[in-house]
């Protein structure tokens, strides 16, 4: 007698929702050239699909809340306007306004944060991720010279997930 298993390995859902930032460019130079990094013509050719398909249209780009923006409304969040109030250098000392205009250039994208689902075979201790969207991260530096990241837009890769948004 022959017995035969049709049953595949079960995978457990470990989480619906993950979400994490990935250096794509590595922080310190003395790092094997692997770590925390994609070569150079590898990440400006990730970092110019994302932008360029987010910025010509072809890939739905939703903001922090989930909410669908345009292809123009990207190319402002690439660019950061702020108002600053400062004080004269010479007397009589008196404050004015400065309009300063940041923008983000593609190198400053350092990051990729990624929105995943994961499950496990915990048998085998294999790992499935499945990746629900992206968001290009920007390094920047504040009025007060503070570094700080921005997340700029997402774009989600799942249409299932996509669909649950709209719920």
């Amino acid at each position: 007698m022959v017995l035969i298993s049709c049953r595949q390995d079960q995978k457990e859902l470990i989480t619906q929702k993950i979400q994490y930032d990935v250096l794509i460019k590595s922080p310190d130079a003395d790092y094997d050239w692997w770590i925390q990094n994609l070569p150079g013509p590898q990440r400006e050719n990730l970092v110019n699909i994302i932008l360029d398909g987010a910025l010509s249209g072809k890939y739905p780009s939703y903001d922090y809340f989930n909410n669908p923006i345009s292809a123009y409304d990207v190319s402002k969040i690439l660019s950061d306007t702020s108002v600053l109030t400062l004080m004269a250098k010479e007397p009589p000392y008196e404050y004015y306004d400065t309009t300063i205009v940041y923008r983000i250039q593609r190198d400053d994208i350092l990051k990729i944060r990624f929105l995943e689902e994961w499950k496990t075979d915990k048998n085998k201790l294999t790992f499935e991720k499945r990746v629900l969207g992206i968001a290009p991260v920007a390094r920047r530096i504040d009025p007060m010279g503070i570094e700080r990241w921005q997340p700029l837009f997402w774009i989600y890769t799942d249409d299932n997930f996509i669909q649950s948004l709209k719920k």
